[in-house]
């Protein structure tokens, strides 16, 4: 495997931060404690969205992912897909939010990743339970460590905020928006800007010295 992309979900898939408004939505008072805290990266994201999450109760799971059903998808990536297929490049989605609205969101697409990485709720007892495999000492999803389970030469990450930081400096080739363009910029790493889609299959093909 020569190339793999690695893209976010919340906020660079979708064209909104879907599971920011969930969180606002069904734990307004605990997110608008905790949420400022962790952009502000004064306290961790394993630590703010397990709290966050395991504050809900279990029952509100149908109404979570209604809402997904209703978040639009930032424009451009069946197009991108589409070209990675032609390159034979594995497209991976590592989100820090939960799986169960990745699938809602993507639909069909999500047949067209090679894989993805989320957070999974128990729903068995009265309030969320986060489980996840790949948790790290500041992250739910350790974007890093699920990386290192695909050898590659050269690893490409898309992100827009916080939960890609980690992932983001850690790869030679990073999109960035939003948030994770300013987190960048103060830590003096390079990374290309994006708006939709098309710019990331438009900039790649040059990367990649690939004609039309």
């Amino acid at each position: 495997m020569q190339k793999i992309v690695f893209c976010d979900f919340d906020g660079t898939i979708t064209a909104q931060e879907t599971f920011v408004a969930v969180l606002k939505e069904f734990a307004p008072e605990l997110a608008a404690d905790l949420i400022p805290q962790m952009y502000a990266l004064k306290i961790t994201l394993r630590e703010g969205v397990r709290r966050i999450l395991e504050s809900i109760p279990s029952l509100r799971l149908p109404e979570i992912i209604e809402f997904a059903h209703t978040q639009p998808m930032r424009e451009g990536l069946p197009e991108l897909l589409d070209f990675l297929d032609l390159q034979d490049v594995p497209f991976v989605v590592v989100s820090g939010g939960l799986r169960e609205m990745v699938e809602v969101v993507m639909g069909e697409l999500v047949q067209r990743t090679r894989a993805i990485h989320a957070i999974a709720l128990d729903t068995s007892d009265s309030h969320f339970r986060v489980l996840s495999p790949y948790e790290g000492k500041t992250e739910l999803v350790d974007k890093v460590k699920v990386m290192e389970m695909y050898p590659s030469d050269e690893k490409i990450a898309i992100g827009d905020s916080v939960t890609d930081l980690n992932m983001a400096i850690s790869v030679p080739i990073v999109f960035a928006r939003d948030r994770l363009a300013q987190y960048l910029q103060e830590r003096q790493k390079d990374y290309i800007a994006w708006n939709d889609f098309f710019d990331v299959r438009d900039a790649l093909k040059e990367l990649w010295e690939v004609r039309s």
